[in-house]
This record gives C-alpha cells, structure tokens and sequence, in this order.
C-alpha cells in the first residue's frame, strides 16, 4: 500500500494571541482530490499556505510522500499553487506565464517550449500563446494559472479559490475541466472553497473546517448526508432547523407531538451520527429545504414528521416554488412543485430520515 502524498500532523498556527490552526491532523492519498471547505476565517487557507511554505508554523509537521517539509521553502516542496488572484504577470505572454516556473529552473529553450506546446493544447489554449494574458477572458486567465502551475510537473497541485472570480456559468465549466485534468493526470490535489456545491461536485474527500479545527472529514456523500454536529449540517445545506422533544422508544427515537407538529418515530437505523438512541430530552433537528413536501394539515403519513404552519413568502427559483412556511415563531424553507397563496395553512411533511437530530445542548 502507498502513504500518503501528504500528512499534516499537530500542525498549529497562531497571528499573535489568534490560533488560527489548533492542531491539525490530516491524511492525503495518491491522486486523490481533497477539498478544504469552510466560511471565511475558518483557516482554510491558513492551512494550504502551511502546506505550501508561504505561512510558517508553531508546531506540527507537514510531510510529502513520507518527506519532512515542514520548514522547506515553497520552491522545495515538490508543489505548485493556483491563486484566487491568479497572479499572472502582466507584461509576459499566454507562452511566457505559462513557462515562467520552467525557465526558474534553468530548463532549456526548446525543452520549455516543448512544455508549454503541451499544457496550451491540454487546457484547449491553442494560437493564444502570443497574446498578452491582459488580452484574455478570466476563464482563459485561469487556464493560464493552472497551467502554469502544471507546467513543473509537481507532485502536489494546490488550488486556492481559483474559480471565485469567474462567473457562474465559466465557473461551472472550469470546475469540471479542473477534475477531468486531475483524473486524467493522476495528481494529487488539494482545493480551498466556501463553495458547497464546488467542493461536492470536484473533490473525493470534503474536509470542512471551523474555528481552525476539522468539524468532519470524508467522502462527499457521507459529509452530506451524515453530518456529526449542527454545524456541519447546516454549512452543508441543512440550514431549516427546529426544537423538539425526544425520549427512546422502541428501536429508536420518539418525538413527542408539540404545539406546532406531530408526533414521530425514528428508527435506530435511520439516526445520524449526532444523537445517540438513549438520548432523552430537547433536540434540534435540521433538514434541507428539498427534504420537505408540502400537504394538506392534517395529514400525517407514516414515517413522517409534519409541521403545521403558514405560507408567509413565495419565490420561483426555476423549477420548482421556495416558500418560507411560518411554524409558530420559527420560519422555515420549503421547495415544492405547488403554486400556493400567501397566508395558506399547510403541513410541512419530514421523512424521518431527512431529519439531522443533535442535542440542544
């Protein structure tokens, strides 16, 4: 079995009296693509530039292929990087951004020309290598970026936002081009986001950092769909959350009917990783809009938790109506393919097993 391309062990990094990374441990497989997810000020990028040996640490390691770098500079560490920024230089050429690391490193003429050959026909870049990167659209900038940093052949590609300044449509387009060149080539990559979806549809691994911690760690589907705190469920989509009531119950969790829902029963099987089966007491549940349908009041189908609740606002995102639907004090989120009017009694229906439960406390 091969290590890992990269390890970070203990790693901690501190901006005078602020921890910004509070002992970080991670494992990067061989030609995988791990994406570092989180809001702003979480320590995402912290973490990449520690990788990267542009922000040093106060303690901690970092190995590549089983190789101490920790306290190499960013020219030895076998990685190259793909700013948010992108960070072309302006008065060079699509050719001569794309051969800068190349012509660092003393290659020959022809051999850099060689290269660069490659990497314009790679990243669909050919006849742009004469014109001056001022010259180019931002998704043709961004190719540039990638592949400049392609161009080294480096063991590690990291990627530090580089998608947030394109528009949504390149964007999309981009991120799939990013994967199918990661694939195609076998590189390991690591890839900073606030973007769920970007991190979902790119990575192998989602890494979803708070406060300078790991809050979860693994494959989009487990991540997604079993989240280990609230704050992981509602950073991954499940933003509606609500209080209720739970005790054990015959294979699972009940939950006591209150003044704005039914009652419920949550088999053992059905529970996520936040609450355990002998929990007893109040609980919060979060679940994503598109979770829910919406019904007649009073009805309550099996295996199901309904809101009682009100049509307080309605939207057309496209395809389907997003209505905030009223439940006591609280409001909630709710997609559905019905056209309803504002002010219309309505049950919000809750599959069991769309409903991430966790301790109030």
């Amino acid at each position: 079995m091969p290590g890992a391309a990269l390890e970070v062990a203990g790693l901690e990094v501190a901006y005078g009296p602020v921890k910004v990374l509070r002992g970080i441990d991670l494992k990067v497989d061989p030609g995988s693509f791990v994406a570092l997810l989180g809001a702003s000020g979480c320590g995402k990028t912290t973490l990449l530039r520690s990788i990267s040996g542009f922000v040093e640490v106060d303690a901690g390691k970092v190995l590549a292929n089983g190789r101490d770098i920790t306290h190499l500079p960013p020219d030895k560490r076998g990685m190259a990087m793909v700013f948010q920024s992108y960070a072309l230089w302006p008065h060079m050429t699509t050719a001569q951004n794309i051969g800068y690391g190349l012509k660092l490193r003393g290659q020959p003429r022809e051999a850099i020309a060689k290269r660069v050959n490659e990497i314009l026909a790679m990243l669909k870049l050919n006849g742009l290598g004469e014109r001056m990167v001022t010259q180019l659209s931002g998704g043709q900038r961004q190719r540039v970026a990638l592949g400049r940093a392609l161009a080294i052949s480096p063991e590690i590609l990291l990627l530090d936002e580089p998608l947030s300044n394109l528009d949504a449509r390149i964007r999309e387009e981009v991120r799939h081009e990013i994967k199918a060149l990661q694939q195609g080539l076998g590189i390991t990559a690591i890839h900073v986001t606030h973007d769920r979806e970007e991190a979902m549809v790119m990575a192998d691994r989602i890494v979803v950092m708070d406060a300078g911690e790991i809050a979860q760690q693994g494959v989009p589907e487990d991540v997604y769909n079993r989240p280990v705190s609230a704050f992981v469920a509602g950073f991954m989509g499940a933003g509606n959350a609500i209080q209720l009531e739970v005790k054990p119950g015959s294979g699972g969790l009940e939950i006591a009917a209150g003044a704005d829902h039914s009652s419920a029963n949550v088999p053992r099987a059905k529970l996520g990783p936040g609450i355990a089966p002998s929990y007893a007491g109040a609980a919060i549940a979060h679940f994503r809009s598109e979770a829910a349908s919406l019904g007649a009041i009073g009805d309550t189908p099996s295996g199901t938790l309904v809101l009682r609740g009100r049509v307080a606002q309605a939207s057309y995102p496209g395809g389907h109506y997003r209505y905030g639907v009223d439940v006591g004090s609280l409001r909630v989120i709710v997609d559905a393919p019905q056209r309803l009017g504002g002010g219309e009694a309505v049950g919000v229906h809750l599959p069991v097993e769309a409903l991430h439960l966790f301790p109030a406390a």
